[in-house]
């Protein structure tokens, strides 16, 4: 399983609230996205950024194909004209489990 996390910021928080709606409708619309989760930040710290987009696939080539989808591109656009800034980490594993140590 591949893991693909992005964090984002945004001057605005209503664009943050509209493009974690955006990304959750990608559910059931993209082949390879297998599982998705969008939060918005509750803390506001000087560090935090303002939305995390947590999708899951079953390789790179799921990844891959995410990337150019027609309804992925959409929100990437839509992002892209309103985010300040985006960081990301790709990693293979399965997710953890259980309590946290």
């Amino acid at each position: 399983m591949l893991t693909h996390v992005v964090l984002f910021k945004f001057p605005a928080r209503a664009d943050a609230e509209e493009a974690r709606a955006r990304l959750l409708a990608m559910r059931g619309r993209v082949e390879t996205l297998l599982e998705i989760e969008a939060g918005l930040d509750i803390t506001g710290s000087e560090r935090s950024y303002d939305l995390a987009l947590i999708t899951r696939f079953a390789d790179q080539a799921g990844l891959d194909a995410y990337r150019v989808h027609p309804v992925h591109q959409a929100v990437v656009a839509f992002i892209r004209a309103r985010s300040s800034a985006a960081v990301a980490v790709d990693y293979l594993g399965a997710p953890e489990t259980g309590a946290a140590r």
